[in-house]
């Protein structure tokens, strides 16, 4: 309710604000320093984070099948979501790194070795023949080391 004489002032809601003074009615952090959105919802003021732990919905990851709460960091895949430290390779394990590839199978998350090897394998059970020819490329190649 004082004037505000200060360099700064912040806009919310239609008011003018003092940055001390808009603040999230649950945790007390300044809102001028934790973004440009504030949330408001039962006469309270929010935050987003806190925004959405109280009045967020939650999902289930794809990986774990654990809750996910609203307000974490999630990675998604088509209609899949997971938690960051589930967003692997589902047959080795191996952490994605940001630029790596990686593929969704079966609703499953594989790496593009395993993506690969998955490939090989249904081809050879789809088509015979080419079980044939990759027998005859290793023994080609065993043929060749021994020489």
């Amino acid at each position: 309710g004082k004037r505000i004489t200060e360099r700064f002032l912040l806009k919310a809601l239609d008011l003018f604000w003092h940055e001390d003074c808009l603040k999230c009615g649950c945790c007390d952090c300044r809102l001028g320093e934790v973004g440009s959105t504030l949330y408001q919802k039962a006469n309270l003021i929010l935050c987003k984070r806190d925004y959405l732990r109280l009045f967020g919905t939650t999902g289930y990851c794809a990986a774990c099948t654990k809750v996910i709460p609203a307000f974490e960091m999630v990675m998604r895949a088509k209609n899949n979501v997971y938690h960051l430290e589930c967003f692997a390779c589902q047959q080795c394990n191996h952490r994605f790194c940001v630029g790596d590839r990686f593929y969704l199978c079966d609703n499953k998350i594989l790496c593009e070795y395993d993506y690969e090897e998955r490939q090989v394998f249904a081809n050879i059970a789809y088509n015979p023949s080419s079980l044939a020819h990759l027998r005859r490329q290793v023994t080609l190649q065993v043929l060749w080391i021994r020489e």
